[in-house]
C-alpha cells in the first residue's frame, strides 16, 4: 500500500510540473567567438553521427550551414548550440550539464517507449527544444517511420482467398498467426494472447507462446523477418496477431504495416489511434474493441467463415488508398526513405535542427541591433511529443499477477525513471555541473518525500 500511495504522489507531482518552466534556462544573447563563424550541433550520440568521414562535417541546410560533430570536447564552444540525443541511448546521469542558456536540446526517438521510460514523462519532455518521436504532435513527426511508401501497402497481391482456405481446411494451417521472440515485454502481449488461444486455434511461432515449428531453419533466423521467402510464408495466414511491445499513442511498428503489405488482416493492439494511418475505413480489427479475448475470438471466427465479409478488409489491394490523411501525410513528411545521408530520417532532422538554431541566432541578432526587435523565445516540446502512459496487464486485473512475474519490472522502470526526470529537471535549475550526482539528488528527494 506504501508503494502504491507513492505512485500517486509522483503522479501528483508530476501533474503540477506540468506548466512548469522555471528549471528551465533564461534566455540570454550569445555573441560568436573562437575559430567557428557557423553554430555547431553536436550529437551526443556519437553512435547514430550521419557522416562518415572523421568527427565533423559542414552541413548545408535550409537556412544557412552548420558544423556537424560528435566530438564532444566542443561542447564548451560557445559556438555550439544543439545538442541531439538519441532516445535509447539518453542517460540523466551523463547529460550535457550545467545546461547553457543558449543549448538547444534536440531528441530523435523512433523505438519502443520500453526503451527509455524516462522520456515518456512531462518533466523529461519539457527539457527538450526540439523532437523528433513516433507521436504525430512532436515537431519532426516520425509516425509513418514504418511505411515505406503507398505503393508499399497496395502492390502485392494477396494470396488468393481459395488458397487461404484450402490451406486451413485441409493442410491444417490456423486462420490466426502470432509470431514473436521478444517475451515479457511492457505490454504484457503474451498474456493476452494466451487467453485468446483458448477460443481460437493460433499458429505461434518464434519463442513466445511457441506451438508449431517453421518449416526451415534459415526462417528461423529473426533477420528473414523481411526476406522474401519469410514474407511468402506468412502471406499463407488469413489473419496476423499485430501486438506491439509498449503501449502508446502513434507507435506503430511493422508488425502492423507488414501484413498489410503481404495482404493479410492485422488484429492490432497498441497505438489507440492506429486508424487513422489505415489505407482506408476497413483494412484492420482493433483488440480493443473486444470486451474479452472470447469477443475478439468470436469476431475473428465469424470474419473467417464469411468470405465476402473477409475481402472486405482486403478491398484496398485493390482500390488503392482512400485515406487522404494518410496520403496528405506521406506527401508532406519531412524526410525521404532514401539511403544514410540522403534524405534520410535522421539527417532531415540534423538540418532541422541546424535551421532552428540559425533561426534564433538571427533573431537574437535582430534584437541586438535593435531592442524593440523582440528577444526570442526558446520552443520547448510537451508530454504529449513522447508522453506514454504507465505499463499495466494485458488481462484481467494486476492484483491477480503474482508480484514474483517479471510484468512488475515495467512499471517500476517506469516510476523510477520518472524520479529521474524530476531529479534532472532540479539539477538544471540549480547550475549543477556534474550530471552523475542524479543519484545524490534522487535521494534527496525521497528523503523530502519522506518528511
Amino acid at each position: 500500500m506504501a508503494d502504491y500511495v507513492y505512485v500517486l504522489l509522483l503522479f501528483a507531482v508530476q501533474v503540477l510540473a506540468n506548466s512548469d518552466d522555471s528549471f528551465l534556462p533564461k534566455v540570454k544573447t550569445v555573441f560568436s567567438s573562437g575559430n567557428s563563424s557557423v553554430p555547431i550541433v553536436l550529437w551526443w550520440t556519437g553512435s547514430l553521427f550521419p557522416h562518415f568521414q572523421g568527427d565533423s562535417a559542414t552541413i548545408n541546410c535550409g537556412r544557412g550551414s552548420c558544423l556537424a560533430t560528435k566530438d564532444k570536447g566542443k561542447l564548451q564552444n560557445p559556438m555550439t548550440r544543439g545538442i541531439i540525443f538519441y532516445g535509447t541511448d539518453f542517460r540523466a546521469d551523463e547529460s550535457p550539464l550545467p545546461r547553457q542558456p543558449h543549448h538547444e536540446w534536440a531528441l530523435l526517438h523512433e523505438e519502443s517507449p520500453m526503451n527509455n521510460y524516462i522520456l515518456s514523462h512531462n518533466p523529461t519532455m519539457r527539457m527538450f527544444n526540439h523532437t523528433a518521436t513516433f507521436r504525430r504532435e512532436s515537431d519532426f513527426p516520425l509516425t509513418s517511420l514504418p511505411i515505406q511508401s503507398l505503393d508499399h501497402l497496395t502492390a502485392r497481391k494477396p494470396v488468393p482467398l481459395t488458397e487461404k482456405n484450402r490451406l486451413r481446411d485441409s493442410e491444417g494451417l490456423a486462420s490466426v498467426l502470432y509470431v514473436q521472440s521478444h517475451c515479457n515485454v511492457a505490454s504484457d502481449r503474451d498474456r493476452y494472447v494466451k487467453e485468446l488461444m483458448k477460443y481460437i486455434k493460433i499458429d505461434s511461432y518464434g519463442e513466445c507462446l511457441n506451438n508449431k515449428k517453421l518449416p526451415n531453419e534459415e526462417l528461423e533466423d529473426t533477420l528473414t523477418m523481411h526476406h522474401p521467402d519469410f514474407l511468402t510464408f506468412i502471406s499463407r495466414y488469413k489473419f496476423h496477431l499485430a501486438f506491439e511491445n509498449a503501449i502508446c499513442d502513434d507507435y506503430m511498428t511493422e508488425k502492423l504495416f507488414r501484413p498489410l503489405h503481404v495482404g493479410s488482416v492485422p488484429i492490432y493492439w497498441g497505438s489507440s489511434k492506429a486508424r487513422d494511418w489505415m489505407p482506408n475505413d476497413q483494412s484492420i480489427i482493433m483488440m480493443e474493441d473486444f470486451e474479452s479475448p472470447q469477443k475478439l475470438a468470436e469476431f475473428i471466427t465469424a470474419v473467417d467463415q464469411d468470405d465476402e465479409e473477409y475481402l472486405k478488409y482486403l478491398k484496398f489491394k485493390e482500390e488503392g488508398v482512400t485515406n487522404q490523411f494518410l496520403i496528405d501525410h506521406m506527401m508532406n513528411r519531412m524526410w525521404h526513405d532514401d539511403e544514410v545521408g540522403n534524405g534520410d530520417f535522421i539527417t532531415s532532422f540534423e538540418c532541422y535542427v541546424c535551421d532552428k538554431v540559425n533561426e534564433r541566432m538571427e533573431a537574437e541578432s535582430r534584437h541586438n541591433e535593435d531592442p524593440t526587435f523582440p528577444s526570442p523565445v526558446p520552443h520547448f516540446g510537451s508530454y504529449n511529443h513522447m508522453g506514454c502512459p504507465a505499463p499495466d496487464v494485458s488481462y484481467g486485473d494486476r492484483s491477480d499477477v503474482s508480484v514474483t512475474e517479471d510484468f512488475y519490472m515495467w512499471p517500476e522502470d517506469f516510476w523510477q525513471s520518472f524520479e529521474q526526470a524530476m531529479a534532472l529537471q532540479q539539477m538544471i535549475k540549480v547550475g549543477e555541473k556534474d550530471a552523475s550526482k542524479l543519484f545524490d539528488y534522487m535521494r534527496e528527494m525521497r528523503k523530502k518525500k519522506r518528511h
